[in-house]
């Protein structure tokens, strides 16, 4: 395909149109120290000098895969299957895009629809899109579909939503009248924070926002709280940062959630330094029209055929921009592929044994820090996660641990450095931890607190 530069002409014309002389003009707010800023950058250097100074850089890092690795809040460490990477680098997958084109693109479509399916029985609701960006922007287009849905404003956000959901929330909402109401977190106590959430609810609110298993791996029923919504006519928004958990405790479906939404990472994606990520949406039937981004749906053609095409299509793209449902302008194609082959090996019976093995190894590992004088473990109720309150500030413990060759969690200041929670420590255990990581990290612990 040629590629046809504007002509200066062209060029005029569209200056002229918008109303302004130069080019330059389009850029008058950008101060001018910044438009062309000086940048102080090597000379440029060979392929093999640039990969060698570079491999340097990255040694400084500690590989996830090369020490035992306790790190969640979020984010995990699951096994992905090599058949994961064979599949989706398949040029007929890596290289297809928007599937605007029905004709064209049945296998793109299919394999969406096939992954919004699963995602609907994982999460026990009537319908799911073909994905989002993460876990915490589907939260924020969650929260905008509920204000629509309800026609009311007050948001209600639960202390174990996890903190960086919340200020995505907050930050999408920042130029709306939207009423953002952040409930503080009792990591030592959960059943708290889910009275606060439903003290909370009044006739205004459009939606409460619950994460479960919760910022602090506890694990709660949250009927109560639907309850709670339904009878003020709010919806019930759960949040799920851990998707292999849903192979082993109650949907959220089935708990009365309206709007279910989650990071799907755990499956079939790596950590990858923190993204691209999956982000998962699924509602109620009622509210399918309501809901953001794409929709995958199959139909029969004009010969009878089975067929698979977009659908009740609202997004920005598709009609004037102020009645969309959304303006996220893609779905993560290739993260979702993943997850519904990763998904595929698995079957119900696979994600069931797999949830089942990560809640034994964190089973282990709480019976492991039990036993070290310096070290309560918090929860009553867990998943693959847990939270231990320490005699020392998490953070130093974490850092000395890191230079022993242990990454012992997430400190719960680094989400809530405001709170008095210095002393709290998040460590997550999936199916990648063995006996042998559990029995190292004990040692160096109790090494650290002695």
């Amino acid at each position: 395909m040629r590629y046809l530069p504007l002509t200066n002409d062209d060029r005029q014309a569209m200056l002229a149109k918008i109303g302004v002389r130069h080019i330059d003009d389009l850029f008058r707010d950008v101060p001018k120290g910044d438009l062309n800023p000086e940048i102080d950058l090597p000379r440029h250097q060979s392929e093999m000098s640039v990969e060698r100074q570079l491999s340097r850089m990255a040694a400084k890092n500690i590989s996830a895969g090369s020490v035992p690795f306790f790190v969640g809040a979020g984010a995990y460490k699951h096994h992905v299957p090599a058949t994961v990477d064979h599949m989706i680098q398949r040029g007929e997958f890596l290289t297809a895009y928007t599937p605007y084109q029905p004709e064209i693109a049945q296998g793109t479509l299919q394999y969406l629809f096939e992954f919004q399916t699963l995602v609907a029985q994982l999460t026990g609701m009537d319908v799911a899109n073909a994905s989002m960006y993460d876990g915490s922007t589907a939260t924020a287009e969650a929260v905008m579909m509920a204000r629509r849905a309800t026609r009311k404003k007050r948001a209600i956000m639960a202390g174990s939503l996890h903190a960086h959901y919340k200020a995505v929330v907050e930050t999408t909402t920042q130029f709306t009248d939207d009423e953002i109401v952040s409930l503080s977190s009792s990591p030592t106590d959960p059943e708290a924070e889910l009275q606060a959430a439903i003290d909370a609810i009044d006739d205004t609110t459009s939606c409460v926002v619950v994460q479960n298993p919760g910022v602090n791996g506890s694990v709660l029923d949250l009927t109560r709280v639907a309850e709670a919504a339904h009878a003020h006519k709010a919806l019930l928004i759960v949040v799920v940062t851990e998707v292999v958990s849903l192979g082993l405790i109650k949907s959220p479906g089935e708990m009365g959630a309206d709007i279910v939404v989650g990071e799907g990472q755990s499956i079939g994606n790596g950590l990858n330094f923190g993204g691209p990520y999956l982000g998962l949406f699924a509602t109620n039937q009622k509210y399918v029209r309501q809901m953001p981004g794409r929709l995958c749906g199959k139909t029969i053609d004009a010969d009878g055929n089975e067929g698979f095409v977009l659908t009740l299509s609202t997004r920005e793209q598709h009609i004037r921009r102020e009645k969309a449902t959304s303006n996220i302008c893609t779905n993560s194609g290739l993260c979702s592929l993943a997850f519904t082959v990763h998904m595929s090996l698995l079957g119900e019976k696979g994600l069931r044994q797999l949830a089942l093995v990560n809640h034994k190894r964190t089973c282990e590992l709480r019976d492991a820090l039990n036993s070290i004088d310096g070290v309560e473990v918090l929860n009553n109720t867990f998943f693959n996660e847990i939270t231990v309150r320490l005699s020392r500030p998490a953070a130093a413990v974490v850092d000395t641990l890191a230079a022993d060759g242990v990454l012992a969690g997430v400190p719960m200041s680094r989400l809530y450095p405001d709170d008095k929670v210095d002393d709290l420590l998040i460590l997550a255990a999936t199916e990648t931890v063995t006996s042998d990581d559990i029995s190292t990290l004990a040692a160096k612990l109790k090494e650290a607190l002695s």
